[in-house]
This record gives C-alpha cells, structure tokens and sequence, in this order.
C-alpha cells in the first residue's frame, strides 16, 4: 500500500515546524523534521571540525556519520551515534552552517535516503524546503509555507534566549539565510509547480493547520 506523504515547505520563521508537528498529530501520522537532520550534520561537522567545502573530506565524514529519529514521549528526538543532539542544533551559528553546507550535493544525496526510507513504511509529514520538488514530487499533498520577513524575524526573536537577543541581527542573518537558500544550485527554496501556498504572515498556527486540512479532507 502507498503510504500518504504530506510536504510542507518554505523558508525559516513561516510556521513550518509547529505547523506541520500539529498536523501530524490531528492526522495520526508521523512528522519528520527534514531540517533537523541538516542541523544535525552542521552540529557534527562543527563537533569535529571537518573541512565540509572539501569533497573527500566532507565523503568520509557523511559515510560515517549515524543520524536517525526517534519519539520520546511524543517529541521528535534527533539521535546522533546514540547521543541526542536535540538541543544543541537550534543556535544561529549552527542554523547558520546548516543552510550553507545543505548547498552540498554530497549532504543531500546522503540525507536523500533517511527520508525515503521513512516514506516507505509509514504515513508521514516532512517539513522542509525541497520536500515538494526534490524529496517527495510526487507526495500527494504539498504545502509552501510564507509570511512577512518582518514577521519571520520578529517569530523568530521571541523564540530565543534572553542573552542572544538582537532582533536586527535576527532579521538579517534570516534574510541573507533567504537569499542562500533560493539562489543556490542545488534544490534551491521554492515552492513546487502544485503546492498550494499559504501566507501564515497574519494567521494563527490553528487556523493554517485548518487551511491544510481542508485542502487535504476535500481531495
């Protein structure tokens, strides 16, 4: 049996996360935070210091390196060689090398595989920002979430701890951020030929979790 995949992508501070982790619950199905294993490779690449933007390098590092998922009292875990690196891949220097090294055919083509393969057995959410037109273009249902930059940033800034805030800096490191991830070569940001966007700029998370759901109930 095919199992039903629901992509919803867009750039940083649209909602996707929360977004796309509530609606998973309402449809019972699993939510795969796409983004976090990009995370997860800049946090090891910066844990171990290895020289990313060199091919052979970057090769023997992805060949060894073990991220998977799993649920710990209905929170989405990110494993790391048994170890949880969860908390440790939200900070901006980590968000950061994450957006740059993603560029990196050699990153996608190995992270390409984790997120298939958890296709194949179950019905799931993936969040991200090529689930639509790289990962998944034949997911039945697919979403672009955007809003406001203004409004990303300011999202953003409420979400981070007291010591790191600046919330001009938030709003400049997101836009340079915006402009690597639509402008590079590999799986640019953008949303799909059929992904039905929504602009989360003025809503509340229940009602665009309600928009998806109607679009998805009605086909």
């Amino acid at each position: 049996m095919k199992h039903r995949i629901i992509t919803i992508d867009g750039p940083a501070g649209a909602g996707k996360t929360t977004i796309s982790n509530l609606l998973a619950r309402q449809l019972g199905c699993v939510y795969v935070d796409t983004g976090a294993l990009y995370r997860g490779v800049a946090y090891e690449i910066k844990q171990q210091q290895v020289d990313w933007e060199n091919d052979e390098c970057l090769g023997g590092f992805l060949k060894d390196l073990d991220l998977n998922f799993v649920m710990e009292k209905g929170n989405l875990v990110l494993i790391s060689s048994k170890k949880d690196i969860t908390s440790y891949i939200r900070t901006p220097e980590i968000t950061m090398l994450a957006s740059a090294t993603s560029a990196r055919p050699r990153v996608r083509s190995a992270l390409l595989d984790i997120q298939r393969t958890i296709a194949q057995s179950q019905d799931a959410v993936f969040e991200g920002r090529d689930m639509g037109t790289v990962v998944f273009p034949d997911a039945q249902f697919k979403f672009f979430l955007f809003a406001d930059l203004s409004v990303r940033a300011k999202r953003r800034f409420e979400e981070m701890a007291e010591e790191q805030k600046d919330i001009q800096k938030v709003q400049r490191d997101m836009e340079k951020r915006d402009t690597n991830d639509s402008q590079r070569k590999e799986a640019p940001l953008k949303a799909a030929i059929d992904a039905i966007k929504i602009d989360s700029s003025y809503l509340t998370i229940p009602e665009v979790v309600a928009k998806i759901l109607k679009n998805i109930q009605k086909s």
